[in-house]
């Protein structure tokens, strides 16, 4: 039986651990070849060679137009064409507006707008010369509503937002879909390192969240993956959810 993305081929950011390497292994038994893109070449090249064939692994800094370009020439050489483009790559700082500085704010727009900007901008080309394809920028609950002491990491995530829109609008004409994809707090190592005496959905996070946990990565990847399929064929421009209910209203 073929899978949900037989035959694609797809670059996933930050796909070296948590919700990108779900990713990539969820593509990967979907059918798809994928290029596992980060800057842990470590755990990137460890990641590849457990996938084998279906799988390498690509130095990618987000925030560095040429190293995008050299992506989009290792794959145009490698692969052939491009399918599916998912911008996962994202860092989290925490702080109030009085505690945050100006270089803290703006690191983490580089990597959490910029970022998904320039690949986008770089895998474009690729995408309309294949006939189409799909584009999944993975955004936040963040990136719908506020949430105080986050202040850097929500303006990048609601920019996310929005540039997913105004993107999928310009790219409909070519048969290039561009959603966001809204996940409430997952367990990853980034979410760890960010709040290392929290275990994993409990304290703030957890208590704001209806169905009492935290995403897993799984989750997230399940849902990535419908939408790099044809299957999400007719949605572009829109926001998917997966929050455990933590947007739907008062609780």
């Amino acid at each position: 039986m073929s899978g949900a993305l037989e035959a694609k081929v797809a670059l996933v950011t930050g796909a070296a651990r948590g919700v990108g390497e779900a990713t990539a292994r969820r593509f990967v038994a979907e059918g798809a070849r994928v290029v596992i893109a980060d800057v842990r070449d470590e755990l990137g090249r460890a990641l590849g060679a457990e996938l084998g064939s279906a799988a390498r692994y690509e130095h990618l800094d987000v925030t560095a137009e040429t190293s995008w370009a050299a992506a989009m020439d290792g794959v145009r050489g490698g692969e052939g064409h491009l399918d599916v483009l998912v911008n996962n790559a994202g860092i989290l700082r925490l702080g109030t507006l009085l505690d945050t500085d100006p270089e803290t704010f703006l690191e983490v727009v580089r990597v959490n707008e910029l970022g998904p900007f320039l690949g986008m901008r770089a895998a474009a080309p690729l995408l309309i010369e294949a006939g189409g394809g799909s584009i999944v920028n993975v955004s936040s609950t963040q990136g719908l509503e506020g949430f105080p002491g986050l202040v850097a990491y929500v303006a990048s995530k609601f920019a996310l937002t929005g540039m997913t829109k105004a993107v999928a609008l310009e790219l409909a004409q070519h048969g290039v879909r561009v959603n966001s994809v809204h996940p409430t707090g997952i367990r990853t190592p980034m979410l760890a390192e960010a709040f290392p005496s929290a275990p994993p959905g409990a304290g703030a996070a957890g208590s704001r969240i209806p169905m009492g946990r935290l995403c897993t990565p799984e989750e997230v990847a399940a849902l990535i993956c419908f939408l790099a399929s044809d299957e999400a064929s007719m949605s572009t421009g829109g926001q998917f959810v997966i929050d455990g209910g933590s947007t739907a209203g008062p609780h």
